[in-house]
């Protein structure tokens, strides 16, 4: 296996010449962190739109469509889908908004959060495990190269959901 050093971080990376390393171990990481979750979600129907409505309504209670809309960058005919099942189900619950009753708040019911839970539990495992042999610091630098792989213009939107971030 390669060493997996660089003097600078990135230094060996040129744009012509396409890191087909890299690209393929991202292709193959994700595979393996939805892996996990695949197979529970497929013993209740469901897929990893769903898993991601779950996941983001569990961990922002109180969502509106468009929020979830504007975090999951898809289309509202398939989150329309999606949310209509996982209601149902009764692993989501649509409420009434406070100040404007025509707005729709999103909340997990008792048994979306235990679902969601268990998915996040498994997926912290799979990270933990990869963490563990790495240096104490690993943690850190993993997070700033995904902050990195997203869109600078949608970084800071993102670094307020995932870390609380206040806008200044």
């Amino acid at each position: 296996m390669p060493v997996l050093r660089s003097p600078r971080l990135g230094a060996d990376i040129r744009a012509d010449h396409p890191a087909y390393d890299l690209i393929e171990l991202l292709f193959f990481a994700y595979r393996d962190f939805v892996s996990d979750p695949d197979r529970i979600l497929d013993e209740y129907g469901f897929g990893r739109a769903h898993h991601r409505v779950l996941h983001f309504v569990d961990r922002q209670p109180g969502l509106t469509i468009a929020e979830l809309l504007d975090i999951l960058r898809i289309t509202k005919q398939s989150l329309n889908r999606v949310l209509k099942e996982l209601i149902e189900k009764r692993f989501i619950e649509s409420r009434m908004g406070t100040s404007d009753r025509r707005q729709r708040l999103l909340h997990v019911t008792p048994q979306g959060h235990d679902l969601a839970l268990k998915l996040a539990k498994l997926q912290t495992k799979r990270i933990a495990r990869a963490l563990s042999d790495l240096e104490p610091d690993a943690k850190e630098l993993v997070t700033r190269y995904l902050v990195r792989l997203i869109d600078p213009d949608d970084r800071e939107h993102v670094e307020r959901l995932v870390f609380g971030k206040q806008e200044v």
